[in-house]
Formats: C-alpha cells, sequence, structure tokens
C-alpha cells in the first residue's frame, strides 16, 4: 500500500470513527461531555487507559466476546481521545471552533 492508499485509507477510518460517535453519542446522550464538566480531565484520561488496558489485554489473548476486537478497541480509544479533545477545546474557549471541510 503507498502513501496515498494510506491517506485515502486514513480519510476512510476518519469517516467510520465519526459514524461510530454520532450512533454512540445519540444513544449515550452525550455522557462523555456531561462526565467531562463534572469531572473534567481525569474522567476522560480514565476513560482512555480503560481502552488501552482493554487493547493491552487483547494482544495478549484473543478476546472472550467476539465484538470486542482490537480493531473495535483502537477505534473506540481514537475516538475518546477525539471526544476528549472536542471537550477541552470547549472548555478552553467556550464554544468549539469553527470546522471547515478543506476537500
Amino acid at each position: 500500500m503507498n502513501l496515498a492508499n494510506k491517506v485515502e485509507y486514513h480519510s476512510n477510518i476518519c469517516n467510520e470513527l465519526n459514524n461510530i460517535y454520532a450512533a454512540k453519542n445519540a444513544d449515550y446522550n452525550d455522557s462523555f461531555g456531561k462526565s467531562f464538566k463534572e469531572y473534567g480531565m481525569i474522567m476522560a484520561a480514565i476513560r482512555l487507559e480503560d481502552k488501552l488496558n482493554r487493547f493491552k489485554a487483547l494482544i495478549k489473548q484473543e478476546a472472550q466476546v467476539r465484538d470486542e476486537s482490537i480493531e473495535d478497541t483502537l477505534k473506540d480509544l481514537a475516538n475518546y481521545a477525539i471526544m476528549t479533545l472536542i471537550e477541552l477545546t470547549i472548555s478552553k474557549t467556550g464554544a468549539m471552533h469553527n470546522v471547515q471541510n478543506k476537500e
């Protein structure tokens, strides 16, 4: 896979992460954002650490639950990192910066 293919694959993964985020956020009613407002960065660090620990466990042994693959765990970890960045931006600025599509 060449660099151009990797860049396109990265874009596809980011789109998938956004779809997962939208679906889960609708189901959980922005619980991450609410918890971040109440507990701050420590809550985000704990969530990220939980996912990282899950990743480490999956490396050592195959998952007992079929729906919890290494790939799914990495996607969750990436989304938690992005969600933390969103909440951090909101807490620093009081609002989101304008996000422009560069396409």
